[in-house]
């Protein structure tokens, strides 16, 4: 067992990156703090994702489907699945993005 503060974490672009194979994990998780419009690009998984919006407002795209999903909404990706999110507010958007993964594997499209 570990214990480690968020700014222990690597930040890149706009999240935290906590990468579960360094910690002994089975998943990874990115820890998102967007500013409006901001978000990656449209992309893919092996794997299933589930992104929880904690803050915010998001504008996610999963597949051919779009919703516009606020605070306590919760998107689940299936893997290989085209997909993205911008933050759609006019705040920072936090976000919770679980990868059912030990390790982060995305195909930008």
């Amino acid at each position: 067992m570990s214990f480690l503060d968020l700014e222990q974490l690597p930040f890149v672009g706009m999240s935290h990156e906590f990468v579960g194979q360094r910690q002994g994990a089975p998943f990874s998780t990115y820890i998102v703090t967007a500013k409006p419009g901001q978000g990656p690009p449209l992309h893919k998984h092996p794997y299933v994702e589930v992104a929880f919006v904690i803050e915010g407002s998001a504008r996610i795209t999963v597949g051919d489907e779009e919703r516009e999903v606020q605070a306590g909404g919760i998107a689940v990706i299936p893997p290989n699945t085209p997909h993205r999110f911008v933050n759609s507010g006019d705040g920072i958007l936090r976000q919770i993005d679980i990868h059912a993964s030990p390790n982060f594997i995305q195909t930008d499209l």
